[in-house]
Order: C-alpha cells, then sequence, then structure tokens
C-alpha cells in the first residue's frame, strides 16, 4: 500500500500502470494504496466481477480494471475497456494487464509495470520498470 501511495501522490493525467501477480498477490492492496495517494476516501475494491470501477474524490479520476476474465485484446475491445487503456481521462490501473498487453510488448504504449511476487505468507517482492516514481 505504501508503494501505491507514493504512486498516487506522483502520478499525473493519462497514466496507465499494468498490474500483474498472481491472485493475493497485492495488486488491490496496491491500487488501495494508490487511491489514497490521489487523495480519494473512496473504498477501493476489487472490480473482478464489474471489470471496471472507477473513483472520483481524489485529485485525478482513477479507473481500476481487471481484465482476470478477458482472453486478449478482442475481449477487452469487446468489453468497451480500450479507452481507459490509451489515453484515459484520468489514471488507469489494470490488474492481469498482461490479457491486453503480452510480455513481448511491454513497453509499448506507455505503460507503466509493476509485477507482484508472492515469496512468503506475508512477503512479496514487487519490481516496477519506473524508476521515477
Amino acid at each position: 500500500m505504501a508503494l501505491g501511495e507514493r504512486w498516487g501522490r506522483a502520478a499525473q493525467p493519462g497514466w496507465v500502470i499494468g498490474l500483474s501477480g498472481d491472485l493475493g498477490a497485492g495488486k488491490t492492496q496496491f491500487v488501495k494504496g494508490f487511491a489514497r495517494g490521489l487523495g480519494s476516501t473512496a473504498r477501493v475494491h476489487s472490480p473482478t466481477f464489474a471489470l471496471l470501477n472507477e473513483y472520483e474524490g481524489g485529485r485525478l479520476r482513477l479507473f481500476h480494471l481487471d481484465l482476470y476474465r478477458l482472453n486478449g485484446r478482442a475481449d477487452v475491445r469487446g468489453a468497451g475497456l480500450e479507452d481507459y487503456l490509451i489515453q484515459p481521462a484520468g489514471v488507469t490501473l489494470v490488474e492481469w494487464i498482461e490479457r491486453w498487453q503480452p510480455e513481448t510488448e511491454r513497453g509499448a504504449d506507455g505503460v507503466r509495470h509493476i509485477q507482484f511476487e508472492v515469496t512468503g505468507e506475508n512477503e512479496r517482492r514487487i519490481t516496477h520498470e519506473d524508476p521515477s516514481a
């Protein structure tokens, strides 16, 4: 959550942040911290079944997508989510970004990537490609 909060304070309009990692690795916890960093008091929860949750009340609108139930770009487009991944009107955080942008395409479209790895019951390794945040 602390890393998410730092990134939320630094966030700029149009950012898209891709989150990867197993179930329970901490992706939604990062988003909770990010929302707090934006100054939002919204109650953040996983959009696994809704695909998209939108949060206001902070300095930027936050779009939280979960692509777990989708199988690639065609499904993402079919669900009407593509606009949130390209120049969003706020900031977009995307759980299971690999459904939209396979690892072979990382670095394209200005998407920042964060990888969450479970290393123990209460331990995680978090790596990211954007050292400025």
